[in-house]
């Protein structure tokens, strides 16, 4: 009462003598608040993105959230098997750890092709055994700010910890851990040749077989490539990093520190360290032991082969799960899998067009085949039907493998040359591979290729003999050949099938001992005189580029009586291709069949023969 009666008369006093009440501030100058103002905000911005540059990127998902399970993900049954071992081991971790003796697996590296469903296996794992997924991005890890990448990584291993000692365990997925977990500079990665034994040998396919054979302008290459066999020689590369060093070094630790003390029993062995000065030798009272956790690290890259070595020592990323593209039996199970839920007419029910379709989609990841799927539905809504059709599929695939036509107003002479360049790769291919299938056969322009002639296996194959891959060079001249042959003249449409024909001949002479040498040149490590893939080495040597011409000029020997046996063959399918510039599939066999029956028939009744 008395406090406030002195403010009440002092306040009155200062009213009455016509002073302010309240003591004037002093007067700031406002361009000099904005300054400071502005350096304010900025001190304030600069500290707040350090603190957030050090947090976890990463996602949480529950159980409930996540509708996927291990069934679910179709055409990986190898796969699937292998990680149901998995999962099983980590439900069992604390039994085996301490029943057996064991060590549980802590970290799995799920390698393979892009779209081959890593990411959706790792999170039916974790839906599967009823515990949190962490999915991160690597790249998420990376930060402008020095030293800001490894805070990252520790505390998502620390939010990985809490989970796991908060629900009973924890599955972490680091989606393209190549992005923070290349070679170190310095670090030799050494890649070793397979080991062969005395009682053991292995059977290699070769890599890159044909797919399509195409006729292109000057400056076009074909819609085809032969990869060269990788060599099988010890190499040694160093890898170069900048900061990757660090953040390697980062990831080591943490695989390494599942196991640590919670930051309540680190304050108890505090204080436990106190009270032991104090007391006895024999009366000191024990430290808390690190309760181990139950985690499971997967990783998922396709470049398995430039990770550090450390990272895949036992102990962290020690188990690699390849994730190969699926074979027919698996692509036929995602197609089903994919039909059941996207409307199609009643002819794609018919498991004859599904053999069809798995057949024609050899090298397809699953990722694609739904792409596919979902393009054909696109070309359904755009004919306003309320699903697809097997001629909605044809041209689904036609597009996403060889790309849209561009019609392009050829001249006659160039429309009839290029229809005979491929009448002649398609009819040696009819005529001397019968295992292949016939796709496309086209003279629109799509991609670079003004004409081509899509082919395939009708099963899936593996390795080659030497008469298919000698077929497969015959096909690559068939063009030439037939130019030769109708026009009197090439052009340089041929150019890429050359380069095509070239590649496979120095596969069967330098890597398959196919060509009377058993030297194979692929053996040897690159030089800079032969150069690092195959066709060079062939071709800088001198024998192996003579043995290489004569083979070459062999089979384009062999192509050219061929074709003149079967001139007939050539000009009903060139005709066709004039008159309706594209054949899809049965259509090419429909013309061919046909000419041969009718020749057929000409032979055995000399009344139809042109020469009565």
């Amino acid at each position: 009462m008395i406090g406030g009666g002195l403010v009440a008369a002092w306040a009155w006093f200062r009213y009455l003598s016509n002073q302010p009440i309240l003591p004037q501030l002093p007067t700031i100058d406002p361009f000099l608040l904005t300054v400071v103002a502005f350096f304010l905000v900025m001190i304030g911005s600069m500290v707040a993105m350090t603190v957030g540059a050090g947090r976890s990127p990463h996602v949480l998902y529950r159980p409930d959230q996540i509708d996927v399970r291990i069934s679910d993900v179709k055409g990986l049954a190898p796969v699937a098997e292998d990680v149901r071992r998995s999962l099983e081991l980590f439900r069992s971790a604390p039994t085996f750890r301490r029943e057996m003796g064991g060590s549980a697996r802590r970290g799995l590296l799920f390698e393979g092709s892009p779209g081959t469903g890593k990411t959706l296996m790792a999170k039916a794992m974790a839906a599967e055994a009823g515990v949190p997924f962490l999915f991160v991005s690597a790249t998420a890890f990376q930060s402008m700010y020095y030293g800001a990448t490894g805070r990252k990584i520790r505390s998502y291993f620390k939010a990985l910890r809490k989970a796991a000692r908060r629900e009973g365990g924890a599955i972490a997925f680091i989606e393209e851990i190549d992005a923070i977990g290349m070679a170190r500079s310095g670090v030799s990665q050494a890649v070793a040749a397979p080991m062969v034994s005395s009682g053991m040998t292995d059977c290699g396919g070769l890599t890159g077989l044909a797919g399509m054979t195409g006729s292109a302008g000057a400056v076009g290459p074909i819609r085809s490539a032969v990869t060269g066999v990788a060599p099988a020689a010890l190499q040694t590369n160093r890898m170069v990093s900048g900061d990757v060093g660090a953040t390697v070094n980062e990831m080591l630790v943490q695989m390494q520190s599942f196991d640590e003390l919670t930051f309540g029993q680190r304050i108890a062995g505090w204080g436990i360290d106190r009270l032991n000065l104090l007391l006895p030798t024999a009366r000191q009272l024990p430290r808390p032991r690190p309760e181990p956790v139950n985690v499971l690290v997967i990783a998922a890259t396709n470049r398995a082969d430039s990770l550090d070595p450390a990272l895949l020592r036992p102990g962290r990323f020690d188990r690699k799960v390849t994730f190969g593209l699926p074979d027919k039996a698996g692509r036929r199970e995602l197609i089903d899998h994919f039909l059941s839920r996207k409307t199609h007419e009643a002819e794609l029910a018919d498991g004859e067009y599904r053999d069809a379709l798995a057949g024609v989609t050899q090298g397809y990841s699953p990722v694609m085949i739904e792409h596919l799927l979902d393009e054909a539905l696109v070309n359904a809504v755009r004919r306003g039907a309320a699903g697809m059709s097997w001629s909605d599929l044809e041209q689904a695939r036609l597009v996403t493998e060889v790309g849209l036509g561009q019609p392009v107003g050829y001249t006659d002479h160039e429309l009839r040359l290029i229809a005979t360049h491929e009448a002649g790769h398609a009819v040696t291919a009819w005529l001397l591979a019968p295992q292949r299938r016939l796709e496309i056969l086209t003279v629109i322009k799509r991609a670079d290729a003004l004409g081509l002639l899509a082919h395939g296996d009708r099963d899936d194959v593996y390795t080659r003999s030497r008469s298919e891959l000698g077929a497969l060079i015959s096909i690559a001249f068939g063009g030439q050949v037939a130019e030769e042959l109708f026009l009197g003249d090439i052009s340089t449409g041929p150019s890429g099938d050359l380069t095509y024909a070239t590649t496979v001949a120095a596969q069967m002479i330098g890597a398959a001992g196919m060509g009377g040498t058993l030297i194979s040149f692929a053996a040897a490590p690159g030089s800079p005189l032969g150069g690092g893939d195959l066709v060079s080495r062939v071709m800088g040597d001198g024998e192996g580029r003579r043995m290489m011409e004569e083979l070459l000029a062999a089979r384009k020997e062999a192509t050219r009586e061929l074709l003149g046996r079967n001139r007939h063959l050539v000009e009903a399918l060139r005709d066709a291709l004039v008159e309706r510039h594209e054949l899809i599939g049965g259509e090419i066999d429909r013309v061919l069949t046909a000419a041969q029956r009718e020749r057929t028939v000409d032979l055995r009744d000399h009344r139809n023969s042109p020469a009565s």
